[in-house]
C-alpha cells in the first residue's frame, strides 16, 4: 500500500513539474511577498524619518509672523507654486491684537479630509497648531507669575517593559499572516489540476481503472499537494529571513529578527495546516464541474484562512479563535516571538482540530470518488 501511494506521489509531482508556470504561480506569492513587504516597508520608514517640507497656502501671514516662521522650522512653509498641497490656513485680521489681549486667536484651517492624499497633511498641520497652541498658553501663565504645571494635575510615567524585539513582533505579526496564507496559496493550482483537470482531460477515469484503491488515490493526491504547500512555506521563510533584517527597523525602535527556532517552529506548525488546505482545496476542486470553477470556489473558500488570520491579528474574540484553526496557530506563534509563555494546550487543540478537519475532508473525498457524478462531471 505504501509502495502505492509513493507512486501515486511521484506521479503527481512529475505531472507538475511538467507545468513550471502553473507550479511557478503558486510559489509567486511565497518568493514576492516578503521583498514587496519589506520595499513597502523602507519607504514608510523614509517617510516617517525625513517628511518632506509640506507648502500649504497661507493667507495674511503677516498677522502671525512668529506662528508662520514655527511652522516653517516644523517643515511646513508658504508657498504659491504647483507643489503646494490643497491646504489654506487662512490668519484672521485681529490675530495680533487678540493674542497681545491673551484672547483665543482665530486661525482657520481649510481642507477636504474626505480626501485621502490629504489627510497625513491635514493631521501634520493640526498636530503643530496644537502644540504652538500650548506653547503660546504655557507663556501666558508665566507672564502673570502662574507656572504651567499648575495645568497639569496628573504628571503620568509609563514604563513600557516591552523589548526591541517584542516591539518587532508587531511587524512579524503580519509576516506570521502572510506565511500562513502561503500554505494556502502555494499548492492551490496543483490542487485544481490534478482533480478538476484531470477530468476534464479524462485521465482520472482512466486512473481509476488501475489496480489502486480510491484512499490511495485520495492519499497520494493530498501528500502531493502537501509537499507544493510547504515548499511554499520554507520558500517563505528563507526569503523573509534574508530580506527582512535589510529593513532600518531600528529608526523605528525595534527590531525585527527572524530566528532559526522561529522559522522551526513555524514550519511544524505549518505541516497540519497544508495537510489541510490540501485536503480542502482537493475535496472543493472534484465538488466542482469544471476548471474554471474549480478557481471560482477556492477563490471563495480562502477567505475562510484568510479572515481566521485576520481575525487574530485584530484580536477579535481571542478567547474563541485561540482554539480553532489557523487563528489558533498564528496566536502561538505570536506569543512565541513577543517573548511571552506560549499555551502548548491551545496550540495541541489547534493543531489537532486542524488534522481533524482534515480527515474529515479525505474521508468526504474518498466518499466522493466511488460516485459516477463526481468522477464524469455529471
Amino acid at each position: 500500500m505504501k509502495n502505492l501511494i509513493l507512486s501515486m506521489v511521484r506521479k503527481e509531482l512529475i505531472d507538475a513539474g511538467r507545468d513550471k508556470r502553473s507550479v511557478m504561480a503558486g510559489l509567486y506569492y511565497a518568493i514576492g511577498t516578503p521583498i514587496i513587504m519589506c520595499g513597502l516597508f523602507m519607504v514608510l520608514i523614509t517617510q516617517l524619518s525625513s517628511p518632506d517640507t509640506l507648502a500649504i497656502k497661507i493667507e495674511q501671514p503677516q498677522n502671525a509672523p512668529d506662528l508662520v516662521r514655527y511652522l516653517e522650522q516644523a517643515g511646513i512653509s508658504h508657498s504659491d507654486g504647483d507643489d503646494v498641497k490643497a491646504i489654506s490656513l487662512i490668519i484672521s485680521d485681529d490675530y495680533a491684537e487678540k493674542m497681545a489681549k491673551a484672547q483665543p486667536a482665530v486661525v482657520t484651517l481649510i481642507a477636504d479630509k474626505s480626501n485621502e492624499k490629504l489627510q497625513n497633511s491635514i493631521r501634520r498641520v493640526e498636530t503643530k497648531l496644537q502644540a504652538y497652541s500650548g506653547e503660546m498658553g504655557s507663556l501666558r501663565l508665566i507672564a502673570r507669575g502662574i507656572s504651567p504645571q499648575v495645568m497639569r494635575p496628573l504628571k503620568i510615567k509609563v514604563e513600557d517593559q516591552a523589548t526591541a524585539d517584542s516591539k518587532g513582533g508587531v511587524i512579524l505579526g503580519i509576516a506570521i499572516f502572510t506565511m500562513i496564507y502561503s500554505v494556502f496559496i502555494s499548492g492551490m493550482n496543483l490542487a485544481i489540476d490534478t482533480s478538476a483537470g484531470e477530468r476534464e482531460r479524462n485521465s482520472l477515469a482512466l486512473l481509476l481503472s488501475h489496480p489502486i484503491t480510491t484512499r490511495q488515490l485520495v492519499m497520494g493526491k493530498v501528500i502531493a499537494v502537501t509537499c507544493f504547500a510547504l515548499l511554499g512555506l520554507a520558500l517563505i521563510l528563507l526569503v523573509s529571513k534574508i530580506a527582512y533584517p535589510f529593513v532600518p527597523w531600528q529608526e523605528l525602535g525595534f527590531s525585527v529578527n527572524i530566528s532559526n527556532s522561529f522559522m522551526a517552529l513555524m514550519f511544524v506548525i505549518g505541516i497540519p495546516l497544508a495537510i489541510m488546505a490540501a485536503s480542502l482545496q482537493l475535496f472543493v476542486s472534484f465538488m466542482a464541474k469544471s476548471f474554471k470553477e474549480a478557481q471560482s470556489y477556492l477563490t471563495i473558500v480562502l477567505f475562510v484562512p484568510l479572515a481566521l488570520s485576520m481575525a487574530a491579528s485584530y484580536n477579535i474574540a481571542p478567547d474563541v479563535l485561540e482554539w480553532l484553526p489557523v487563528s489558533g496557530q498564528q496566536q502561538a506563534l505570536m506569543d512565541f516571538i513577543k517573548g511571552r509563555d506560549m499555551s502548548l494546550l491551545q496550540l495541541a487543540v489547534s493543531s489537532f482540530t486542524t488534522l481533524a478537519i482534515s480527515l474529515g475532508l479525505i474521508w468526504g473525498l474518498e466518499k466522493s470518488l466511488k460516485s459516477e457524478k463526481v468522477v464524469f462531471g455529471l
